[in-house]
Parts: C-alpha cells; structure tokens; sequence
C-alpha cells in the first residue's frame, strides 16, 4: 500500500498528463470539421454522358471517441485525487518543540497552512529593525514602550567679535587691539536619543523559535505523509459511468 506523499508524488504527474490530454481534446472539438464527412456520386442523365467519378470527404474524428479519451485520461486524476484527500482527513500529527505539545493531532492540510504562515513570521521577525550598538540603552520604558540612551552633551557656539591684542599697553601709549570674530560657546545640548526598535538579541531569539517551530511542522508534517493511503480506484470509472452512460 502506498503512503501519502507517494500519492501525492503520482498526484502532480497525473494532473499534468490529464491537462495535456484534455487540452488536446478541447483543441479538437473546436474544429468540426473534423467530425464531418461527406460522399458524393454523380450519375450521368443518359448513359452517353461523361460520367464523373465519386467524391468523398472521410469523418476523421467521433464525438463518442472523444468521451472515451477524455474518461481515460481523467479517471487516474480522479482515483488518486480521492486517495490523497480521503487519507488528508485522517492523515494527522502531533508538533512538538523540545518535547512540549505545540499543536495536537494537526491535519496534515493544516500544517501545509502553518508552514507557509511560519515562513512569512520569520521573514516578517528578520526585519525587525534593532537597537543601534553605538548607544549605550537604558531598561524599556514600562509606560511608553520605548527605549532611550544614555543622554550626551554637545555645545552650542556662536560668533562673537572680541578684542585681540597686538601690543600690550605701556606708559607712553595704549594697548594697540584689533576686533576679530571668534566661536564661543553659547550653550549646552543634552540629547537622549529614543527608539522603538527591539533589542538584537531579542530579535535573534524569536527567530530562533520560528525556527525551531518551523522545522517541528516539518517534521510532523512528514510524519502524517507517511500514513496509508486510503486507495479509491473505481471512482473515475463510477463518475464517467454516470456521465457517459
């Protein structure tokens, strides 16, 4: 007896012979032509007369031939198709993490479900931007959710013409001084830089049980493969029966 995944195996093989086949068949059918045929003979009015001789046109196709061929070509389709969704409502499986039951006696449809879904997590979880390395980042604000750094400071200068002076003041003569424009400090920044980002290692971990998770479907989901096929040969040639009857 087969198991599931060699009935599905022979599933995609059989869908893909009977499109062709059928396809085929529909391309036929739009030419009636080929269905039509016809004989002609010719009789002279008097025996003395040219006589000409028949002309024919042969039927190539026949409808009844085509029913035919189209319940050959489906009814595998059909058989194997009832095997694997007959044995998908009982083929079931367990998904466990380190031993922890995760999801009890899942359908095997289901985990087909649950394995693209945990594919898009981990792609949606990669993403995830991170806390940026270059600060030092305080405990997440229970209130707001958010992350802040530890605050730096950064002066604010501005221009301003002082004097210089170019010979110092003596008894007989006054300080010599010329203006120049100069960057003097003006004020103090104190930036604390906020984020919503998580923190590496918090995104390292999800996408680790994503993966873990991940791998557990895999593994029940082969698992429920592997269960006996419910075989239903006959229902292809019970469904044309009916129809073609």
């Amino acid at each position: 007896m087969p198991v599931l995944h060699q009935v599905i195996a022979l599933d995609k093989g059989a869908k893909s012979r009977t499109l062709s086949a059928t396809t085929e068949l529909y391309k036929t059918c739009q030419k009636p032509e080929l269905f039509n045929g016809v004989i002609r003979k010719y009789t002279p009015r008097n025996d003395s007369d040219e006589r000409l001789p028949d002309e024919s046109k042969l039927v190539q196709k026949k409808a009844e031939d085509v029913l035919i061929s189209a319940k050959n070509a489906m009814s595998e389709l059909f058989d194997i198709t009832a095997a694997r969704d007959f044995t998908n409502c009982k083929a079931r499986a367990t998904v466990k993490v380190d031993g922890v039951e995760i999801i009890k006696d899942a359908p095997v449809t289901y985990l087909l479900f649950l394995e693209k879904q945990l594919t898009d997590i981990r792609t949606l979880v990669s993403s995830l931007p991170v806390l940026d390395p270059a600060h030092m980042w305080k405990d997440k604000d229970p209130n707001s959710g958010l992350y802040s750094a530890e605050p730096t400071e950064s002066f604010r200068t501005k221009k301003q013409q002082v004097p210089l002076v170019l010979a110092p003041a003596t008894d007989k003569f006054p300080a010599q001084t010329q203006l120049i424009t100069d960057d003097v400090t003006a004020g103090t920044w104190k930036t604390t830089v906020i984020s919503g980002a998580i923190p590496g290692p918090r995104r390292d971990l999800v996408l680790e049980r994503v993966d873990r998770l991940i791998k557990a479907v895999k593994s029940a989901r082969e698992e429920a493969n592997g269960t006996t096929a419910e075989l239903h040969d006959g229902i292809g040639a019970q469904i044309f029966g009916y129809l073609f009857a």
